[in-house]
């Protein structure tokens, strides 16, 4: 009796291939390896001290490990153009942060091919959204904001900044900056916010602009310094630190920190990343973890951060048109 349902089962498979039950089957079974969790960025940034706490608490919640792979690159665009190219099975996810709605909009501005289109990516969950900071070192003559501005105004390109990259969400800001200034700054990009945190550090540029998880240890630390940064009213981690509203100058921009898998993943799938997300975002553990790295959760749902992506890619679109060309 054992063979012969062995030699039913055998002979029933492609059937049940040809009526798409056992995809439905597999995805019942989902995850049954670990899943990849690509941060665009290298170690040290904001999209990386996101991801960890959050793969941790998700791989709890599926009971299967979440591993971190860093691929820099391109101001995030290697890492995202490979995500978005994966296998949709859920076992490929993207962390990314905001420059995931410009890069696309650069691309044509550029005149490149793109590394990857918007669509080609499922927005699953939003989990941060801190608005940048402007740093500086310090043992920077730079006290104020004030200050600083005087300096680059009467120093035309002698003042530089770092960026994960160029049109990424440390350069973005920075381009605000100068254009409501009316100032000129050069601009030095490297592989990621690790990297020119590391880079303004050591006296290699002057100045940059990142979230507050990439440097409020450094600040803490005394070897930092923040100026201005592009929010509403004050920060809870940096409560005496101004906005640029608060002094006047225009400008506004959010660094925030979301899940993305390929488009075509199984919607049984997304539904349970869409679970493990919202787990993740009321962890103890990994609330424990970002606040203490000077952000928290700010988390978004499926519908509503969809809507959100689509809204900041347009607006981010106009921005880039303005900012238009850059080296």
């Amino acid at each position: 009796m054992n063979v012969r349902r062995k030699i039913l089962q055998a002979l029933s498979l492609p059937v049940l291939a040809n009526m798409g039950v056992l995809p439905a089957m597999a995805q019942d079974d989902y995850p049954n390896h670990p899943i990849t969790m690509v941060v665009p960025f290298p170690p040290g940034g904001v999209a990386d001290t996101v991801g960890r706490p959050v793969a941790e608490a998700m791989g709890r919640y599926l009971k299967q490990s979440v591993i971190i792979e860093n691929k820099g690159g391109a101001g995030g665009g290697i890492g995202m153009g490979q995500v978005a190219k994966a296998k949709p099975d859920g076992y490929t996810l993207l962390m990314a942060l905001s420059s995931i709605v410009v890069l696309p909009e650069a691309d044509k501005v550029l005149k490149r091919s793109p590394m990857y289109q918007l669509d080609q990516l499922k927005p699953i969950a939003r989990f941060t959204a801190d608005p940048t900071v402007l740093v500086v070192r310090a043992e920077s003559p730079w006290k104020t904001y004030a200050e600083f501005i005087a300096h680059v105004k009467s120093n035309p390109a002698k003042v530089s900044f770092g960026s994960s990259g160029n049109y990424g969400t440390m350069h973005v800001p920075m381009e605000q900056l100068k254009a409501a200034t009316s100032s000129y700054m050069l601009h030095v990009p490297y592989s990621g916010a690790g990297p020119a945190v590391i880079a303004l550090l050591f006296g290699q540029v002057d100045a940059l602009s990142t979230g507050p998880a990439s440097v409020v240890q450094h600040i803490k630390a005394g070897k930092l310094r923040a100026l201005a940064h592009w929010g509403e009213g004050r920060l809870a981690a940096m409560p005496d630190v101004p906005s640029f509203k608060e002094l006047g100058v225009p400008v506004g921009y959010s660094q925030w920190a979301g899940m993305f898998a390929p488009a075509g993943t199984p919607a049984a799938v997304v539904e349970k990343l869409r679970q493990a997300a919202r787990f993740a975002a009321q962890d103890p553990r990994a609330v424990q973890a970002l606040t203490s790295s000077g952000t928290s959760f700010q988390s978004q749902d499926m519908p509503d951060f969809e809507r959100f992506v689509q809204t900041d890619a347009r607006a981010m679109a106009a921005l880039v048109q303005r900012i238009g060309k850059v080296d």
